[in-house]
């Protein structure tokens, strides 16, 4: 019964999370808001729903390791498994303008998540703080992009469009989306239930199970995205989802869930997942870097990074050669 639920969860977050993204984008397109915008928050941070309300579920079922574990395992599988299976499937050219900017802001959020890991604490002056960083990086990357024209706000009207249904009306959009807030709550609800008590049965702490089961299941939405995006030829766009919803699973998912429930962060997270998590935006830098592309061998290289840091999360020997419980 457990799987059963576990796999309905899984199913009801890909589909609601397609759902959506597809809806709101139809309605905001029916309202004539610009695609620049909507690739810039509804494609990016749509895609990241699943992993807020995991998280928030989670922090408010008193697991702080699924809700914080979901934060650092999502953004460590968006790279290494989903960028790493996009660059795979079709090399990735990297627009050095877009980024220079979106890159540098991923360095650095990541840097911000990991000194507020460090304090011990997610708290709700961090998440105000989170927060007015998403809507500062937001606001300044839309009038930025709108004034200059840049070659980086194709990218983000690439995944307005590929996201929209261009004939749906209005209230099929909102229909739509009404389905996928649904799916939403309910898949996460099932996933977090089934996954603690997965993670009860085999003697894991509710930590590793959220940087896991968790983290790659509210992940599904990007992950489907981005498979597609590339097999269509469209690969930019892929990448430009995955910095964004690294962005977003930070500043935003980080920052709600500190506001609503403030919660103590996991010592194994501290220790190791977050160090983690910065090694592989240190990685995907330098990948882009050096000839400002992700090739096939990077993408390889990144996909067997991800089966080592699984078989390091689900082999108890391993975790206690560091001293990890």
């Amino acid at each position: 019964m457990v799987i059963l639920q576990l796999i309905g969860g899984l199913v009801l977050l890909l589909v609601g999370g397609e759902a959506l993204v597809r809806g709101s984008v139809a309605v905001a397109t029916r309202l004539g808001v610009s695609k620049l915008f909507i690739g810039l928050t509804l494609v990016g941070f749509g895609t990241s729903m699943p992993e807020l309300v995991a998280s928030l579920q989670g922090a408010l079922a008193g697991y702080p390791g699924v809700a914080i574990g979901n934060i650092v395992g999502s953004n460590i599988a968006n790279v290494l498994l989903i960028l790493g299976i996009t660059s795979v499937i079709l090399p990735i050219a990297v627009n050095r303008e877009a980024f220079q900017r979106d890159g540098a802001v991923l360095v650095l959020s990541s840097l911000i998540l990991l000194g507020v890991i460090l304090t011990g604490y997610l708290s709700r002056p961090a998440g105000f703080i989170l927060i007015a960083l998403l809507l500062s990086y937001t606001l300044f990357s839309y009038w930025s992009e709108r004034k200059a024209g840049k070659a980086a706000a194709q990218i983000y009207e690439a995944e307005a469009d590929q996201a929209s249904y261009p004939n749906l009306s209005i209230w099929w959009g909102l229909a739509i989306f009404a389905v996928g807030v649904v799916g939403i709550v309910i898949g996460a609800s099932l996933l977090v239930s089934s996954s603690v008590e997965i993670a009860h049965h085999f003697g894991v702490s509710d930590a590793v199970i959220g940087l896991t089961l968790v983290a790659i299941g509210t992940s599904l939405p990007e992950l489907v995205t981005s498979a597609i995006a590339a097999v269509r030829g469209h690969a930019e766009v892929a990448f430009g989802n995955i910095v964004g919803s690294n962005i977003f699973n930070i500043f935003g998912i980080g920052g709600v869930t500190a506001l609503v429930v403030p919660i103590p962060v996991p010592s194994e997270i501290a220790q190791v997942d977050i160090w983690v998590m910065v090694g592989t935006v240190v990685l995907m830098a330098i990948a882009c870097i050096t000839g400002w592309r992700v090739s096939r061998r990077e993408g390889v290289f990144f996909l067997c990074c991800y089966v080592a840091y699984m078989a390091f999360q689900l082999m108890p020997g391993l975790r206690a050669a560091v001293g990890i419980v």
